[in-house]
């Protein structure tokens, strides 16, 4: 039996694929360094069609992995549902190991891969289960609210979790007075806010929004006349208060899709300024680089070998994947991610 060539099906051959990213990324990777990658996405591309396998992709990581190599790009709980929806056997989780976990969550019967079993977070790392259960103690009745930017053990000792587009709209939901929100303490402030309900906060921070300033957006602002300045609600509430703009990284990038400014500054983690930028090419972004090291521990090569050896592996142990489960359906139950 023959097989129909790309050519004769008016699909793009793997060659053609790849010169089509390269000139994709040619504003924002050296042909140097495209050389490099290359091979790598050539042969990922050819596993992923051996494993059935499909690559969820974070919006911090690198032009090469994000254009690269993803078949779903996105933030931590829209790449965990991606991966609940696809069909194929194997899930790559281009991220942080709370975001493997939360696919492994959402997609138990899957084998969900992390290319470094490594890649942690500060602000997950900054929470345990024993402190749910001591904060609990301290707070007996008071419903517990918590990022999805946390463990699965975390999560499965919640209430309801959250994302930061619709925290406020999840607090309120519970028509509590007082609720414990976990782990941000910023995020936190950010919704306590936005409410009249009384939020205990714990004092957890992502390593990287917390290293902005806002003297320094100050300075930008001085020497870009004219300059959109758009922020995360992890960054601390003076750097908040310096923003014209403030959302999750979806509505970030959303913001800069539809105003189109001449020139933006996105204080949240750089990989997503080169990101965007890539699609947005008339604009101009301003970059304050602070990098996600955790982020950054996931390469093609690591993906590439993750491929190969379906490994390494993510497992949640099964009570506790079902109870943060649940705390992740009620929250998609109150509305918008």
């Amino acid at each position: 039996m023959s097989m129909s060539t790309a050519s004769e099906t008016g699909e793009p051959s793997g060659g053609e694929r790849l010169a089509a990213i390269g000139s994709l990324l040619a504003g924002v990777v050296p042909e140097i360094e495209w050389r490099v990658h290359e091979p790598y996405i050539a042969e990922i591309a050819r596993l992923k069609e051996e494993r059935n396998a499909f690559v969820i992709v974070h919006n911090y990581q690198t032009p090469e992995i994000f254009h690269g190599v993803a078949d779903f790009t996105g933030d931590s709980l829209a790449m965990a549902y991606a991966g609940a929806a696809t069909e194929a056997d194997v899930i790559v989780v281009c991220g942080v190991h709370f975001m493997a976990e939360t696919a492994k969550i959402l997609s138990p019967e899957k084998t969900v891969l992390i290319p470094d079993i490594a890649a942690g977070c500060s602000l997950a790392a900054s929470i345990r289960r024993e402190d749910v259960r001591e904060l609990r103690r301290r707070y007996p009745g008071v419903p517990v609210v918590t990022y999805v930017n946390t463990s699965a053990e975390v999560k499965a000792e919640s209430d309801i979790c959250c994302t930061s587009a619709n925290a406020v709209q999840v607090v309120e939901s519970l028509g509590a007075e007082r609720v414990i929100f976990l782990p941000d303490e910023f995020l936190g402030k950010y919704v306590a806010a936005q409410t009249d309900v009384e939020i205990v906060l714990w004092k957890g921070h992502c390593e990287v929004h917390e290293r902005f300033r806002a003297e320094e957006l100050q300075d930008y602002r001085a020497s870009h006349p004219g300059l959109d300045v758009i922020a995360h609600p992890e960054c601390s509430p003076d750097v908040l208060a310096e923003a014209d703009f403030v959302g999750s990284t979806a509505k970030m990038i959303d913001h800069v899709r539809e105003r189109r400014p001449a020139q933006v500054l996105m204080v949240t983690e750089c990989s997503m300024s080169d990101n965007v930028s890539v699609e947005l090419p008339e604009v101009e972004f301003i970059r304050p680089c602070n990098l996600c090291p955790h982020m950054k521990k996931i390469t093609l090569p690591k993906i590439e070998q993750a491929l190969r050896t379906l490994a390494p592996t993510v497992e949640v142990e099964p009570e506790t994947g079902a109870r943060a489960r649940r705390a992740v359906e009620l929250m998609l139950a109150v509305g918008a991610r």
